[in-house]
């Protein structure tokens, strides 16, 4: 074999091995954005169920008073918070939260304050586990191999879930 031969050797095997080293960081790649996507997809259902929750609980006090003009916008906002599509899911909830902090404290029935406390710190945890995993899915599909390779498809990265938890005269 003459030198020119085994240089093009040498670099059909180095190329043929970055070959296979890019195919491998792209399938690990491929596999944990996959991994992620199934992340998000769960904790935005943990998130919707403490949601759910903290509507059932107001309208458990709403119920309390149907006649007062507040508890009848806290009912209201609590099904429309429930009703609402995803996209307008934030909006919605901001709705309940204003709605659950214009109801006074001393109107609220003791038994229910407690419910509220817990369903409030559900969708407190919920939402913060949902927006870590939507930050980790942003950024590993923001990485220039991901696009480049479009190793997430055509989907669109994930969004963030943000609401106001607390309103001054909330629990």
């Amino acid at each position: 074999m003459t030198y020119p031969e085994i240089a093009w050797i040498v670099v059909g095997a180095v190329a043929g091995a970055a070959l296979i080293w890019l195919g491998i960081l792209a399938a690990t790649r491929a596999t944990r954005l996959d991994r992620l996507n199934v992340r998000v997809d769960l904790a935005y259902e943990s998130l919707v169920a403490g949601l759910e929750r903290r509507a059932v609980v107001a309208r458990a006090i709403a119920a309390t008073d149907p006649d007062s003009t507040g508890m009848r916008d806290l009912a209201d906002a609590a099904t429309a918070a429930e009703a609402a599509s995803r996209e307008d899911r934030e909006a919605a909830e901001n709705r309940l939260s204003v709605a659950l902090a214009a109801v006074a404290s001393d109107d609220r029935p003791k038994a229910l304050v407690a419910e509220l406390a817990d369903a409030q710190t559900r969708v407190t945890m919920g939402r913060r586990f949902y927006n870590d995993a939507v930050r980790d899915a942003r950024a590993l599909g923001g990485r220039r191999m991901v696009r480049w390779l479009r190793l997430g498809g055509h989907s669109r990265l994930p969004e963030y879930f943000e609401i106001t938890e607390r309103v001054s005269g909330a629990v």
